[in-house]
């Protein structure tokens, strides 16, 4: 299993960045997907969730309205649409795997939810 994220980097606010994840080693769409991320010093926090066949999304209230989560699994791949960014959103993004038959439950998580990530891409919003 593996999973790899890009298209993080550094922008201005109001700016926005679409972050890629592809995936291998495991059938896509049959795991519901997420896409967490984590500022320096801080816990793992969670943005959005995405059913295994793409027609439920869940999104943290802070990012909802800017951010938009997509699939497409016949290329085995997880997208995370960015709009409108701002300095909080600055932190190292995460997609990860939700363990089988499992689906989004809470906004509340922990790695122990998810069991595979990958290593993350960075995104930096700074004027």
């Amino acid at each position: 299993v593996q999973m790899v994220e890009s298209g993080g980097g550094l922008v201005q606010p109001g700016e926005s960045l679409r972050l890629s994840c592809a995936s291998s080693g495991f059938t896509l769409s049959m795991y519901d997907m997420a896409w967490l991320r984590q500022a320096p010093g801080k816990g793992v926090e969670w943005i959005s969730d995405i059913s295994s066949g793409g027609t439920s999304t869940w999104y943290k209230a802070s990012v909802k309205g800017r951010f938009t989560i997509s699939r497409d699994n016949a290329k085995n791949m997880l997208y995370l649409q960015m709009d409108n960014l701002n300095p909080e959103d600055t932190a190292l993004y995460h997609c990860a795997r939700r363990h089988y038959g499992q689906g989004y439950a809470s906004s509340l998580v922990n790695w122990r939810d998810f069991d595979h990530w990958g290593q993350g891409t960075q995104v930096t919003v700074s004027s």
